[in-house]
């Protein structure tokens, strides 16, 4: 190969790699950012303010215990966004099965029910262990003793449920669901207003 041969090759190559650096390394990331400015609430993790204060994101679950609050799902990874994960046990698994029937009769328990009525989001997680949701199901199953627990009346919390209850995309694509954060904050708002 002559030397003529090798520094056009070279210029080609150098040519290259300067449009591949424009492209790749200063365009496109710019423009993922302005696609990202134009909506801030997804780019940002869709977080969630109250009084000026995140207090959470729409899209993680989060851990909320007492009888006080609307409870989440399960999670395999304790709610650690950075544990996330199911917990990988098979449908056989005997270990599974305790898990499941432990949680029924617990849930069973706490809202007062007969353990054929708690539904399966409360004994299962998600594939993630942070779904955020719950089904309108087990909304309603927790609304008589968080309603009892913080002094509002059943009709307060069910509208609440109701009103926080998201329907299937296009109505029949998914499942109705509850964000467990944003239904909590209205729940606290409802308190504080009922109080007044």
């Amino acid at each position: 190969m002559s030397a003529s041969s090798s520094l056009r090759s070279f210029g080609t190559a150098l040519r290259t790699l300067l449009v591949l650096t424009v492209l790749l390394g200063i365009l496109y990331p710019a423009a993922i950012l302005l696609v990202g400015r134009a909506m801030p609430a997804a780019a940002d993790g869709s977080l969630v303010s109250d009084h000026g204060k995140v207090v959470g994101s729409s899209l993680i679950g989060q851990d909320f215990t007492g009888d006080t609050w609307f409870h989440p799902r399960p999670s395999a990874g304790k709610y650690d966004a950075l544990n996330s994960g199911a917990s990988n046990l098979a449908p056989t698994s005997k270990d599974l099965a305790k898990q499941i029937d432990d949680l029924r009769a617990q849930v069973a328990k706490t809202e007062n029910v007969s353990p054929a009525k708690v539904p399966a989001d409360a004994l299962t997680a998600s594939a993630s262990g942070l779904d955020p949701d719950i089904s309108p199901e087990y909304a309603r199953l927790q609304s008589a003793r968080v309603a009892a627990a913080r002094h509002l009346s059943e009709e307060t919390v069910a509208r609440l449920v109701r009103e926080h209850t998201e329907e299937p995309l296009l109505g029949f694509i998914g499942v109705p669901t509850v964000n467990v954060l944003e239904l909590n904050l209205a729940l606290e708002h409802a308190a504080g207003s009922e109080a007044q």
